[in-house]
C-alpha cells in the first residue's frame, strides 16, 4: 500500500489532469498558449458559447491555471504559469512520437462516459 503522502500526491495530480480532461477547458487552455485573451475572443476561438466559456474560465481561475487581467472594461486572461503551455507542448509530442495508440483507445471513450 502507498503512504499517505504519496497517495494525496497521486489525488492532486489526477485533480489536475482531469482539469485538461475536459475538451471545452482544453480548447480554452489551448487558446491561451498563444497569449491573454478577452472571453470574446476565446468564445470566437473556441466555439464555446459565453456563458459555457465563462463557467470553465472560472474553474481555471478557481485552481490557479489563469489569471484575469482587467484592462479597463474588459478582462483579458492568460496562462497562470508558462509551464503549463509547456505541459501542452510535451503532450503534443508524446502524442506524435509515443503515444500514438492513443486516437484508437476505446478504454478512454468509455471511461469518458461512466463505462468501467
Amino acid at each position: 500500500m502507498l503512504p499517505t503522502d504519496a497517495v494525496q500526491s497521486l489525488t492532486l495530480k489526477a485533480k489536475l489532469f482531469r482539469g485538461f480532461a475536459d475538451p471545452s477547458r482544453l480548447s480554452i487552455i489551448e487558446a491561451l498558449r498563444e497569449g491573454a485573451r478577452s472571453v470574446s475572443e476565446l468564445v470566437e476561438r473556441t466555439g464555446l458559447t459565453q456563458s459555457n466559456a465563462s463557467n470553465h474560465l472560472a474553474c481555471l481561475l478557481d485552481c490557479g491555471l489563469v489569471v484575469r487581467e482587467p484592462r479597463g472594461r474588459y478582462a483579458f486572461y492568460r496562462l497562470a504559469d508558462e509551464r503549463v503551455a509547456s505541459l501542452l507542448g510535451l503532450s503534443d509530442a508524446i502524442l506524435l512520437e509515443v503515444a500514438c495508440g492513443v486516437p484508437g483507445c476505446v478504454r478512454y471513450d468509455a471511461a469518458a462516459e461512466g463505462a468501467p
